[in-house]
C-alpha cells in the first residue's frame, strides 16, 4: 500500500474512534471534566511508555525532543489539553450538538492553516466553501445563546494542535509521550487535591474504576492514529475525512441523547454542511484528473 493509502486509512480509524467518544465519556458522567482529563494523562502515559519498553524507542524520542521539537510539543500539549476539558465538559453538559458543529467547522479551518501556515492552494470554489461556512458560525453566534464558544475552541484548538503536529520533527509515538509527559505533573496534581478534599472518584467502584483506566487507551489510540496520518497525507486531505467524526456525534446527540436540534441549530449547520459541500466537490475536481 502506498503512503497515502495508509494515511487514508490511519485518519478514518482514528476519526470513527473520536466519533464514538461520547458513548464513552456518558459512561463517565458522575466524574468531574477535570478529573476525566486527569486520567486520561496518566493512564495515556503508563500505555505510551509500555510501548516506548517493548519497541525499545526511548534513546530515538530523547534525542529527537530537543530544541525546537520540544518547544512545539510544550505548545501542542496545552493545545490537545484545552481541546480535551472543552469537549468532556460539552459532553457531560449535553452540548454534544455543538461540540460536533465545532468538528464540523474543524476541516475548514484546517484548509485555511494549510494556506496561510504550509503554503497549500486552493481554488475560488474552496474559499467560497470557508465563506458558507463562516456565515454558518455566526448564525450559531448570533442565535445559538453564547454556546458557539464551544464550538470554536473544539475547532481551532484542534485545527492548530494538528499543524503543530505536522511541522514537529518526530514521530508519532514519540510526540504523543512527550506531551502527555509534559502534562502528566498538572493531572497528578488535580488528582491528589481531589484525592486530599475527598471528591476523587477514583478507587471508589470497580467498574468505574475500569472506566478511568481505559480512558488511557481511548485517547492514546486516535490521536497516534492522525499522528501518523498527518504525516502521510496533505492537511487539506485531513479535513475532508474528519467529517466521519462529527456526523457520528451529531447523530447520537440527536437520536440517543435526546439533545434538541433547535432552527438556529438547522440554519447553522445547513450552511456549514453547504460549505463542506462546496469544499468536497472542489477537492473531487482537483483529484479527477489525477
Amino acid at each position: 500500500m502506498s503512503e497515502h493509502g495508509k494515511g487514508l486509512w490511519l485518519a478514518v480509524t482514528a476519526y470513527v474512534l473520536w466519533g464514538g467518544l461520547p458513548l464513552f465519556f456518558k459512561l463517565l458522567h458522575a466524574v468531574a471534566p477535570l478529573q476525566i482529563l486527569a486520567h486520561r494523562v496518566v493512564w495515556s502515559l503508563v500505555l505510551l511508555v509500555l510501548a516506548i519498553l517493548v519497541l525499545r524507542r526511548g534513546k530515538a524520542i530523547r534525542a529527537a525532543a530537543r530544541g525546537r521539537t520540544l518547544a512545539l510539543l510544550g505548545c501542542s500539549a496545552v493545545l490537545i489539553a484545552i481541546n480535551w476539558l472543552t469537549y468532556i465538559w460539552s459532553v457531560s453538559h449535553a452540548h454534544v450538538i455543538e461540540a460536533s458543529l465545532g468538528y464540523f467547522i474543524n476541516p475548514l479551518v484546517n484548509v485555511a492553516l494549510g494556506v496561510a501556515l504550509l503554503g497549500e492552494r486552493v481554488g475560488r470554489l474552496q474559499w467560497a466553501a470557508i465563506g458558507v461556512a463562516a456565515l454558518g458560525v455566526l448564525v450559531m453566534a448570533v442565535a445559538g445563546g453564547g454556546s458557539v464558544w464551544i464550538s470554536l475552541v473544539l475547532a481551532f484548538s484542534f485545527g492548530i494542535y494538528g499543524y503543530v503536529r505536522k511541522i514537529a520533527a518526530i514521530d508519532a509515538l514519540g510526540g504523543l509521550t512527550v506531551e502527555t509527559l509534559i502534562l502528566v505533573l498538572p493531572a497528578l496534581i488535580v488528582l491528589g487535591v481531589a484525592q486530599a478534599d475527598g471528591t476523587a472518584a477514583f478507587g471508589q467502584d470497580r467498574q468505574l474504576d475500569l472506566l478511568l483506566i481505559a480512558a488511557g487507551a481511548i485517547t492514546a489510540a486516535p490521536l497516534l492514529l492522525f499522528a501518523a496520518a498527518a504525516k502521510r497525507l496533505k492537511y487539506t486531505t485531513l479535513g475532508l475525512l474528519q467529517y466521519i467524526a462529527p456526523t457520528l456525534q451529531l447523530i447520537q446527540a440527536v437520536l440517543l441523547f435526546g439533545e434538541p436540534l433547535r432552527g438556529y441549530h438547522i440554519a447553522a449547520f445547513g450552511l456549514i454542511w453547504a460549505g463542506c459541500a462546496l469544499y468536497a466537490l472542489a477537492g473531487w475536481r482537483t483529484a479527477k484528473p489525477a
